[in-house]
């Protein structure tokens, strides 16, 4: 079955005139006639009754009608989807991401999608995980790039790949050399993490149960520059993605193994909303890079 055979069959069913429906869509009446007899057959329904010159809908057809209609409509609602993103966008996105994605991700995103689209208003703002789902429920935001939230209701999270945290260590620490961790081996070691505010601070406390850790947690903060920098100057260790680690610094990543802290960053949105054009095509943009990240992650 192909395009054309829906679009024939709905120009007859619509007129209930082989003549009509042949001028409707620029065929010849036997063009018609043959098309329509080929759907018959590979439905193995009879579609139309022909009596005389006059033309009816079969119950058969009448069913079918129904399914062959909203097929149409999806395809040309897709067809009209891709015209808005070929032309010229003029709008505006507003994204909401959490600090360790506004580091090099976000950026490089946003970046990529200025070069294609330079009349588009970009707002990007750096917000807690928490303050993300609340935005975007609110419709303050169109997009969040955070980690997956508790609760979703009406809200939609499209992940985009999984993330190993690591232990992160300075030249002076014990356990610099080591090419792997166990999270047991933590207990009593000094460290420094993310508030508790933070769903990655949840995350990391369920591992140090389920390990029977106790680390010591000498120091919190909010955000992650000054917690590598605390990290290169002393022997206190934190646990982060490997992402967020500058390149160049000294400080050494050590996968952690028994159990992985594993987190999921995607996209967060609302259900109800139908995305502009402006919005899909960033989306379609950070797709793309979670798509390559992971991808570096595996190799």
């Amino acid at each position: 079955m192909e395009l054309r055979h829906l679009r024939y069959f709905a120009a007859l069913a619509g007129s209930l005139s082989f003549t009509r429906a042949a001028e409707r869509v620029h065929v010849t009446q036997s063009t018609l006639s043959h098309q329509i007899r080929q759907l018959e057959e590979e439905l193995g329904s009879l579609l139309f009754e022909r009596v005389a010159k006059r033309v009816t809908l079969t119950e058969a057809g009448e069913t079918f009608l129904v399914y062959a209609t909203r097929a149409l409509q999806e395809i040309d609602q897709g067809v009209g989807a891709l015209k808005e993103s070929d032309s010229e966008l003029a709008g505006f996105v507003r994204v909401g991401a959490t600090h360790s994605f506004n580091l090099g991700f976000i950026p490089e995103c946003v970046s990529i999608f200025m070069k294609r689209h330079p009349t588009v208003h970009m707002t990007v703002q750096e917000l807690a995980a928490d303050s993300i789902v609340h935005k975007v429920s609110a419709g303050e935001l169109d997009l969040g790039i955070t980690y997956r939230p508790a609760g979703l209701s009406e809200l939609v999270f499209e992940p985009l790949y999984n993330e190993e945290m690591v232990l992160v260590v300075g030249p002076s620490h014990p356990l610099y050399k080591r090419k792997r961790v166990r999270m047991v081996e933590l207990h009593r070691q000094a460290l420094v993490l993310l508030t508790r505010e933070f769903t990655t601070r949840s995350l990391l406390e369920e591992c140090f149960v389920a390990s029977g850790a106790e680390p010591r947690v000498v120091a919190e903060m909010n955000t992650i520059s000054p917690m590598l920098s605390l990290v290169e100057r002393t022997e206190i260790a934190t646990i982060v993605s490997r992402s967020v680690i500058p390149g160049g610094a000294s400080l050494k990543a050590i996968p952690i193994e028994n159990p992985t802290p594993i987190r999921t960053p995607g996209i967060l949105r609302r259900k109800a909303d139908r995305p502009s054009p402006e919005v899909r095509s960033f989306s379609s943009i950070v797709r793309k890079l979670g798509f390559n990240s992971s991808l570096q992650k595996v190799h």
